[in-house]
């Protein structure tokens, strides 16, 4: 069974095209490398014994994605390819249309062409539902403004995939709204690789650690919140890769040829910033040095996740804790360290 993996050596990506390995799938990886890096393929092999298929291709390039369909007959796509700055898509939003909801549309008009229905996992996000007024997160709150044009550029491509369920083209989609990812695999040799200035925490939380950073940025101690800092949904990248196969497996099973879904993807426990920075500090017994900031344009004072639905329709729920992520995060900085 073929699958496509969009974005594929990405942090989600490259986790999930490992774990798609590993089950026996044949899988081909397309990224533009725009925000990833070669090497992770060379991991990959290395982490798996196996050697996916790679194509670098622009999926803004409607030629160049019509190609792909031409040569590969896929029986599943993962869509992972996007850009995912919540920061730098205040100041691009441009970008984050064209590319996120560009690429979309060019992979729908090829699924439309096929004959015979495929088994789509769309990669969203919780921003797609801005501040919520209340907490847990659950899949029933109404989607309101976007905080961000990568937010707004999200329930866009929401939107696409409702309609085409709806739509007469046979079309079995999951779509997970994932909260907010950390960690790396247990070997250090794949993890999260941000190019230039990190945009998320634990990234710019070990970079400091290790001293690449003079001191870490905690964007704004005045929020309403426990101690003032922002709260999130962190998820260990494990279980994040894992609940793709879950949706894959399903999609593969269910005999509705317009299945469709929504889920939340996350721990259901909400942690402030402080608390993750304490966290890193305790399991890895290093003092990090930080300065309080500016609060930040397009960040929402709290999110975390309903679990619910995941748990009860897909019988999936998370295993690794957040200090296996925290620990596992700093044994792939440490990796880096020593490449540089």
């Amino acid at each position: 069974m073929q699958i496509l993996v969009t974005g594929g050596l990405g942090y989600i990506g490259s986790h999930t095209s490992v774990l798609l390995l590993e089950k026996g799938y044949d899988i081909v990886i397309v990224d533009d490398l725009s925000n990833s890096n070669i090497k992770v393929l060379e991991n990959i092999y290395k982490i798996t014994s196996k050697k996916p298929a790679f194509e670098k291709i622009d999926l803004k390039d409607k030629k160049a994605v019509s190609k792909l369909f031409s040569d590969y007959t896929f029986d599943g796509i993962i869509h992972f390819a996007a850009h995912k700055s919540v920061n730098e898509s205040v100041n691009y939003p441009e970008k984050y249309f064209s590319n996120n909801v560009g690429s979309l549309e060019n992979i729908i008009a090829e699924i439309k062409l096929l004959e015979n229905p495929i088994n789509f996992i769309f990669s969203s996000s919780c921003t797609v539902y801005g501040q919520a007024d209340s907490m847990p997160i659950n899949e029933s709150f109404p989607l309101k403004k976007a905080e961000s044009p990568y937010g707004e550029s999200k329930k866009m491509c929401e939107e696409i995939l409702k309609k085409l369920n709806n739509s007469n083209h046979s079309f079995k989609n999951i779509t997970l709204r994932y909260f907010n990812p950390i960690g790396a695999h247990p070997t250090g040799l794949i993890g999260e690789l941000p190019i230039g200035t990190p945009e998320n925490l634990v990234p710019y939380i070990t970079q400091t650690a290790i001293g690449k950073r003079d001191f870490l940025s905690v964007f704004g101690d005045n929020y309403k919140t426990k101690d003032g800092t922002c709260i999130r949904d962190y998820i260990n990248i494990m279980d994040l890769a894992e609940v793709h196969i879950a949706c894959l497996e399903k999609l593969i099973a269910v005999e509705d040829e317009n299945f469709f879904k929504i889920y939340n993807v996350g721990t259901g426990k909400g942690t402030s910033v402080f608390e993750l920075i304490n966290l890193f500090e305790n399991v890895n017994d290093i003092k990090l040095n930080y300065k309080i900031g500016d609060r930040r344009k397009g960040d929402v004072i709290s999110a975390y996740a309903d679990t619910t639905k995941i748990k009860e329709e897909l019988n999936w729920s998370t295993k690794y804790s957040l200090e296996n992520a925290l620990k596992s995060a700093w044994n792939w900085e440490l990796n880096l360290n020593k490449d540089e």
